[in-house]
């Protein structure tokens, strides 16, 4: 009978476990979807105020946009940006826009922070080593297609699909974060023999 119970109750945990990150990842990527239509001067909903005082998603383009333009200027590429454009001379225009920013892959992440049962010191240290991680590896795509399309001009045309390599090999990258981090922050409960 007392199996039964654990049972039950570890299946109510999984529940609340996924209806909470379901509910917090929806509540953070379509806030954040928002938040880029207030603050684009086309958006549905723009604001101003909003746009010129709160902008989060113009400021993580410019955190994504200066460190790889130095680090594509340390490869011996001359490399002048904007706020959103980042153009290398006899080299590749890259425009870096809502969908090169990993704010999906950033919302799973606080989702599955938040939903998941541990201690609040492990869920900080999960939280900011795992935000470091996505932004890093931006930043790491975004010179990597700068210097590799620079130096292969050939391929300028052809590589179309690094969104989708980036969001796989970030999702690899958390996947193992995450393995690790459960098996480090979980205690399984031995059942007698």
């Amino acid at each position: 009978m007392n199996e039964l119970q654990d049972q039950k109750q570890a299946n109510r945990q999984a529940i609340i476990f996924v209806v909470k990150l379901l509910f917090f990842y929806l509540l953070f990527s379509q806030g954040n979807l928002f938040m880029n239509s207030v603050t684009s001067p086309y958006g549905r909903f723009h604001n101003e105020y909003i746009a010129a005082h709160f902008n989060y998603i113009q400021w993580l383009k410019s955190a994504l946009i200066v460190p790889a333009v130095w680090i594509i200027r340390l490869f011996g590429f001359y490399a002048i940006h904007n706020e959103m454009d980042v153009l290398i001379v006899n080299g590749p225009y890259l425009r870096i826009n809502y969908a090169c920013l990993g704010i999906g892959v950033m919302s799973f992440l606080v989702a599955f922070v938040i939903a998941f049962p541990a201690q609040l010191k492990a869920k900080w240290k999960l939280l900011i080593f795992g935000l470091l991680l996505i932004y890093v590896l931006n930043v790491l795509r975004i010179v990597a297609l700068g210097v590799l399309l620079g130096w292969f001009e050939s391929s300028r045309r052809n590589f179309t699909y690094h969104h989708e390599v980036f969001n796989i090999i970030v999702y690899i990258c958390i996947f193992i974060l995450l393995y690790y981090w459960i098996k480090k922050n979980t205690t399984i409960l031995e059942q007698p023999k």
